[in-house]
């Protein structure tokens, strides 16, 4: 056992408290540097929005045999992934930050691309290809903040366990339509035959 005390003295922290009150929620304890987890914030923004604009794009463009599941899925992670966009806005607030909605730069600011896909095959592959992306720029933001920024380390790591599940949901669906055989691209037309 230790004789470090667990807690400041709680008068030095009523004392803090209403020290800098206008600062809200951001208090002397945060250590992080809050213009780059804004500007990271808004980076993962811009990344969400993109990918609820694809997974929308393909829930409306989605065509096959297979298609209406695959389509119903589109559409659960793209409202999935605006409850993502929500809460990176509120907590880009929080840190006194504004939240950059402007659709002018959104694709360079995103970390994903968008990508319509040829067909029903290539358009859950771009999907996956974005949760990759995302799933590995949100474990280094989470790197980064480490404990000096704790609650936007835990907010995005419950996103980061989301985007992990529509990976593997994108993963299975790749691996389900092989097995039905459904084409990766559609059949070339056939010339007919004169009679």
């Amino acid at each position: 056992m230790t004789d470090k005390p667990f807690l400041t003295d709680i008068e030095t922290i009523r004392k803090r408290a209403r020290q800098h009150i206008d600062q809200g929620a951001i208090t002397a304890g945060y250590s992080a540097d809050r213009k780059v987890v804004v500007d990271l914030l808004n980076a993962a923004l811009a990344t969400e929005i993109v990918c609820v604009l694809r997974y929308k794009y393909h829930y409306y463009m989605a065509s096959g045999i297979n298609s209406k599941a695959v389509a119903a899925e589109f559409l659960e992670h793209a409202n999935e992934e605006q409850g993502h966009a929500d809460q990176i806005a509120e907590r880009i607030t929080q840190l006194e930050g504004k939240p950059d909605f402007s659709p002018k730069g959104l694709s360079e600011r995103s970390h994903a691309d968008y990508v319509e896909g040829e067909d029903l095959v290539d358009m859950i592959k771009e999907n996956l290809v974005a949760e990759r992306i995302a799933i590995d720029t949100y474990r280094e933001i989470i790197q980064y903040l480490g404990n000096d920024d704790p609650t936007t380390r835990r907010m995005l790591e419950e996103i980061l366990a989301s985007e992990e599940e529509h990976a593997e949901d994108m993963g299975s669906l790749l691996e389900q339509l092989g097995k039905k055989g459904e084409p990766a691209k559609p059949a070339p037309k056939r010339a007919r035959a004169k009679a």
